[in-house]
């Protein structure tokens, strides 16, 4: 009779029933990639977050807090730059404040004078009346009322005046500055001194004149006119009439001292025209 064990002989590997695998679950594969994706997100954080709590320092010198400033060219400028060796940086002026100014005092580079002279228009042809009766000689019309009055005034008072110069084209001041430069040998700068170049001169305007005491032409256009009767009757009674000297001793454009030379500043129009300085010289034709 056969036995019914099993055989002895046969592995029980082989015995065994074999079991189906099982596939894996989809959820498991998705959670696995989630938790890769975290994992790589927080490093990422932390990794910046460490960047943003440890700035770079800033380089040796710096002041802190100093935020480097672009200039003109686009470069960066450097703030432990001395101003002593960068051409573009002044030392008197902020670069960043507009309203800061150099503590420097202009000098003749001014654009806006020339030797020292401030540029005027020629007055207007039609606004000149004569000051003396053969209408060699002009001003503006208030500035020959107001020395019609000054004159006959000063007469009274035994004081002769003499008007002898008054409104001058650009063609008489081109004569009496480069012409009597080139006869006297004089250079420009020493000129311009005693007469204006020409479109500088307070004569363009129609307001200024030059006065001289009849009775001592010795001292026409002299120095020594303040030593007459005329000069002394003028410094004390003139301002009654508008007029002022143009170029007293020390006066602040640098020009020679000239007794004999008054401007009428007695209405709002030669007001301006002589203090305002925000003002650009309207453009008048020369006279030929």
């Amino acid at each position: 009779m056969q036995s019914t064990e099993p055989p002895e002989d046969i592995p029980v590997a082989m015995r065994d029933t074999p079991v189906k695998p099982q596939a894996p679950s989809p959820y498991r594969l998705v959670w696995v990639v989630s938790g890769a994706i975290g994992a790589i997100a927080l490093t990422i954080l932390s990794v910046t977050l460490w960047i943003l709590s440890h700035p770079p320092s800033p380089s040796p010198g710096a002041n802190a807090g100093e935020t480097p400033v672009a200039g003109s060219s686009g470069a960066i400028a450097d703030p432990n730059t001395d101003p002593n060796t960068n051409p573009n940086t002044n030392p008197n002026t902020d670069p960043l404040d507009p309203s800061s100014t150099s503590a420097e005092t202009p000098d003749s580079s001014d654009p806006t004078t020339l030797l020292g002279h401030r540029p005027y228009a020629e007055a207007p042809p039609e606004t000149l009346v004569p000051v003396l009766a053969d209408g060699s000689l002009k001003l503006r019309e208030a500035a020959a009322r107001a020395w019609f009055a000054l004159e006959e005034d000063a007469q009274k008072a035994g004081v002769s005046l003499m008007v002898l110069s008054a409104f001058r084209s650009h063609a008489d001041q081109e004569y009496l500055f480069f012409e009597v430069k080139r006869q006297r040998g004089q250079d420009a700068t020493t000129r311009a001194e005693v007469s204006a170049p020409p479109g500088y001169s307070e004569h363009h305007t129609g307001y200024a004149l030059d006065i001289g005491d009849s009775s001592s032409p010795e001292t026409y256009l002299n120095p020594d006119f303040e030593n007459t009767a005329a000069f002394r009757w003028l410094k004390d009674n003139a301002s009654f009439y508008g007029f002022e000297l143009s170029f007293p001793p020390d006066n602040e454009q640098g020009i020679s001292y000239e007794p004999w030379h008054w401007r009428f500043v007695g209405d709002q129009d030669s007001l301006e025209t002589f203090y305002r300085e925000d003002v650009a010289v309207p453009t008048v034709s020369p006279t030929p």
